[in-house]
């Protein structure tokens, strides 16, 4: 990948709040997903983003000299950028008619609601959209507040074009991973609603590890019609052992 910070020279020189650099980036960090760091004497290895289908990254930031440099930098890169100039703009933004990897680049500091209220309504309205912090103004207690809400990572301005690439392509790779895991889900679910209510009742009381005499004792039933009912909610539910069965009903949260 061919050198990105040079993007960055159109930005004025009085956006210092907004510079970023090829070089290690600012004073203080929190760190939690990001694929790549630092090696050597400050210097940073380039970051190899994988490519992922249609993934989009949001970028939400007051200073528009900043959205556009930052939107340069990632569009080089190959994925697609909308950004923002607030919180509210951005909640107001129609819904995606498509499910694609995401991941949100977030100022702290906003007009009106801030990049943590942000942060908190896409929590409370179950929203799974990994973020990277970014802020020219870092306190430890933002940066905790912000990493224990979720936030893949929290970068300082100035920083590397680097750490934000790489900081980004740890998001994406975990926005991959929730989509892969809700699919499963639905799939799973999918597949419970198959089974009749006798056979989730026995499904249930397989998953305690008891065996069918005692499950027959449970439910009044002969013992041969409930190694009928197990072999339907093996098949059904497409699984080869009682350990496959468990991890089910606690991927569906049904124990």
């Amino acid at each position: 990948m061919r050198e990105l910070a040079g993007v960055y020279r159109q930005v004025p020189e009085g956006v210092q709040k907004g510079r970023v650099t090829r070089d290690g980036g600012g004073p203080g960090r929190a760190q939690r997903d990001c694929p790549h760091r630092p090696v050597g004497d400050g210097e940073v290895t380039r970051p190899q983003l994988t490519p992922m289908s249609r993934a989009i990254v949001y970028i939400v930031d007051d200073d528009a000299s900043m959205r556009q440099a930052l939107s340069r930098l990632i569009r080089t890169a190959g994925l697609d950028v909308e950004t923002f100039p607030s919180a509210s703009t951005f909640l107001d933004r129609p819904r995606p008619s498509t499910d694609r990897p995401v991941c949100l680049v977030l100022d702290v500091r906003l007009p009106g609601p801030s990049g943590l209220d942000l942060q908190s309504e896409l929590t409370r309205g179950r929203r799974d959209i990994p973020i990277v912090f970014i802020t020219a103004h870092s306190d430890v207690r933002t940066s905790v507040l912000a990493m224990k809400g979720g936030a893949v990572d929290f970068l300082q301005k100035p920083f590397s074009s680097n750490e934000l690439l790489s900081c980004i392509q740890g998001a994406l790779l975990r926005s991959r991973a929730q989509r892969a895991e809700r699919a499963e889900n639905t799939e799973l679910g999918r597949r419970l609603d198959t089974l009749t209510p006798r056979e989730r009742e026995v499904l249930m009381l397989v998953v305690t590890g008891k065996l069918n005499k005692q499950i027959a004792a449970d439910l009044s039933i002969a013992e041969k019609t409930i190694k009928v009912h197990r072999g339907r909610v093996m098949h059904k539910l497409q699984a080869s052992s009682v350990a496959d069965l468990i991890r089910i009903t606690q991927k569906l949260r049904l124990r």
